[in-house]
This record gives C-alpha cells, structure tokens and sequence, in this order.
C-alpha cells in the first residue's frame, strides 16, 4: 500500500481508527462509533548507513528495522515490539533516554495523513536539518489525535560495543557527584538508597569506570520500564522529594525527570487535559481521528 491509498482509507470524513500490532495498552471510550479502521503503510523505503537514517512505512515492524540496521551496527532508539508509527505515537522513551534521548529525537521527518485525507511533510530528511521540526515532534506521544502517521524519516545510532549495568550505595549528594563524574551513562535509575548505572562503550573502559567509582555489577535494570503503571513527570532537581516522599517503590531517571511509580501523578490532568484540547481543535475540530482514544495520565 502507498501513500496516497493509505490517505484515501481515512478520507474527508467519518471517524477512522488507525490500528497497528496492538502491543501497547491505549485507554479507549466505550460507545464511540468508528467507521473504518485503517493500518499504515509498512516496509523499509530507503537506508543511508554512511547518513545515519532509515525511511520507512509507520507500518513496518520494530523488528524488521533492528534487523536491518543492525547488520551495519546501527540501531534506531526506539522501544517496544510493535510498529515504527505505534512506537512514536504513544512517545513512551526507554529507560536509556538519558543517553539517547526522547524518542522525538529520533523523528527527524514525518509524512501525515490530517484530518481531511491530505498527505502532510513535516520535518526534514537529514539530523542537521530542523526545519519544520517541531510540528514532527508533536505527532510523537500524539496517539493519533493529531494525524496518522504514513511514513517517516529516522535518526540511527552506532550500535555500542559493550553495554552493562551496576549498582551502588548512593544518597543524592553522591548522585550527584556520579552524575557528573561518569562519562555519558546511558542510564541512571535512583529509588532513594540505590542507584542502578548503565554504562555503554568499550568494555575496557566500562570495566575502569566500575572499578574506579566502587560499582558492583547487576545483571539487567531494577525495574520493568514497559510494566510500569504511571510516569510522573517533574524537574530534574525535584527528583529527591518525589523519591522521599514515596519510598523504595519508586525509580526515578536522574538527569531526565521521569519518576516510575505506582500512583498516578496529582494534580497534572487539568493542566494536560487543557492543552490537548487546544492541540486537538487545530489539528482535528471534527474529532475523525482515533476519536476514542484516551490520552493517558
């Protein structure tokens, strides 16, 4: 399927539904008649090693990119086992986006179907380039409320040598001091007494920092990222009175602001819910698109 057929599935009117491998939970409102339900278009269109991006379908498989991209040592930073477009439409980053960013990062170009049936390009087709950047990055995290997503243009990474993970004994002054010490952690993951490292590069170098800094080595993340419950959201610097106030069942990313908890996040909903709206009225008055989608807490 091309482009232009995908455009024409969701068309001028009624309400479409956008569906890809269903391997994340989306909330859903009961009652809401969908009229058709349509699948993005899937397959690798173009691959530039020596450039550092991937053009593919949204429709194309999680897997079916790693694959191809591996076998030049590259990989994109992308989480989960569905869809490209199910990927960047929930914008759900892994726990290494201290190391390789939020995965509207890796969106570096974006061709949408909007709320009339037209084709739109946003973005641009090179990491250098950010014009019209930001409209690509909305469509990240957007669960298809804003447009569904056809087609798109991806930043890849150098797949890293080694990759390991330690832990340490650690209060947030010697988080801190880690924070800075250590040379670009992938990840740093903090519950209030313990702080879970991961380190990637050569393993020589991996294996000095370990012993430089006291770690001890522990065999994969403390925590399921793609189990948690809730994401709270909060400043960098707040990380030691959330955690406080929460206890060891609570990790935070230090260096990015994402608390895993076990609660919703208070008083943030009105705030995101008025936003959303607004975002929705420009993008989609008519309400066509994935129009029983919940946008989550």
């Amino acid at each position: 399927m091309d482009l232009t057929e995908f455009a024409e599935q969701v068309g001028p009117s009624g309400r479409v539904s956008v569906r890809g491998r269903s391997t994340r939970t989306v909330r859903r409102v009961d009652g809401v008649t969908i009229d058709r339900v349509v699948s993005a278009p899937s397959g690798i269109v173009e691959y530039h090693p020596d450039e550092m991006t991937i053009t593919c379908g949204a429709g194309t498989t999680l897997g079916e990119v790693r694959q191809i991209t591996a076998d030049r040592g590259q990989f994109v930073a992308l989480p989960g086992s569905g869809t490209v477009g199910g990927a960047l439409a929930v914008g759900r980053s892994g726990i290494d986006r201290l190391g390789v960013g939020p995965v509207r990062d890796t969106l570096l170009q974006a061709t949408f179907v909007n709320h009339c049936g037209q084709l739109v390009n946003v973005g641009g087709p090179t990491v250098k380039n950010v014009s019209g950047f930001d409209v690509a990055r909305l469509l990240v995290g957007s669960f298809g409320r804003l447009g569904f997503i056809a087609q798109v243009i991806l930043r890849t990474r150098p797949i890293p040598t080694a990759s390991s993970w330690f832990v340490v004994d650690a209060d947030w002054t010697r988080v801190t001091e880690l924070q800075s010490a250590l040379y670009r952690p992938a990840a740093l993951l903090w519950n209030g007494q313990r702080l879970a490292i991961r380190l990637d590069g050569h393993p020589d170098d991996i294996a000095a920092n370990a012993a430089r800094f006291g770690l001890t080595a522990l065999d994969g993340p403390p925590i399921d990222a793609d189990g948690t419950l809730y994401r709270w959201s909060v400043a960098p610097a707040d990380v030691p009175a959330v955690i406080g106030s929460a206890g060891q069942q609570v990790w935070a990313e230090v260096g990015v602001g994402i608390v895993h908890h076990v609660m919703p996040q208070p008083d943030r909903r009105a705030t995101l819910n008025h936003i959303e709206v607004r975002l929705v009225d420009e993008f989609d008055p008519q309400r066509r698109l994935n129009p029983d989608v919940v946008f989550p807490q």
